[in-house]
């Protein structure tokens, strides 16, 4: 049997000037095609994550369907990751993160260009794992523990 690891960038994209033209079109059509409304005052309840299969959504909505497209295009779903961040304004927005082979891109509602994710103005939360889409993995630094002093009492 052979024990090897697999290739290091499995779960990532080639990026060649096509499949990057690619990824902008997607991009494109959909933050063209999808109008921003509110859960709320679409659905009535606060958050919904769904298709905009009305051409209505919020920032969730524009990547599931980003993801579904880029799926239906043949890209593999563990490179297609949703993924949460605190905007420019310190609220929670949702994009989709494209891991390839030349770093990690990001899709995104608000912007019409792609950008590395660390070209954007985001904090970044959590992401789907690339393993198993239903586990979200943290992106904030752990936290730090609080230091504890121990004084010795001074007994003799």
């Amino acid at each position: 049997a052979d024990c090897r690891p697999g290739p290091r960038f499995a779960d990532r994209i080639q990026l060649s000037p096509a499949k990057f033209r690619e990824l902008d079109q997607v991009n494109t059509a959909v933050n063209t095609a999808v109008t921003p409304v509110t859960d709320l005052d679409h659905y009535g309840v606060a958050e919904l994550w769904a298709y905009p299969d009305d051409n209505k959504g919020d920032c969730e909505d524009y990547v599931l369907q980003k993801r579904r497209l880029l799926i239906e295009r043949g890209l593999p779903a563990s490179a297609l990751l949703i993924t949460v961040v605190r905007d420019e304004n310190n609220e929670g927005h949702a994009v989709l993160t494209v891991r390839t082979d030349a770093g990690d891109f990001v899709l995104d509602n608000k912007r019409r260009d792609i950008v590395r994710w660390a070209d954007t103005p985001y904090t970044f939360i959590k992401r789907q794992s690339e393993r198993n889409p239903l586990v979200w993995i943290s992106l904030l630094p752990p936290e730090t523990a609080p230091q504890t002093t121990v004084s010795a009492s001074n007994s003799h």
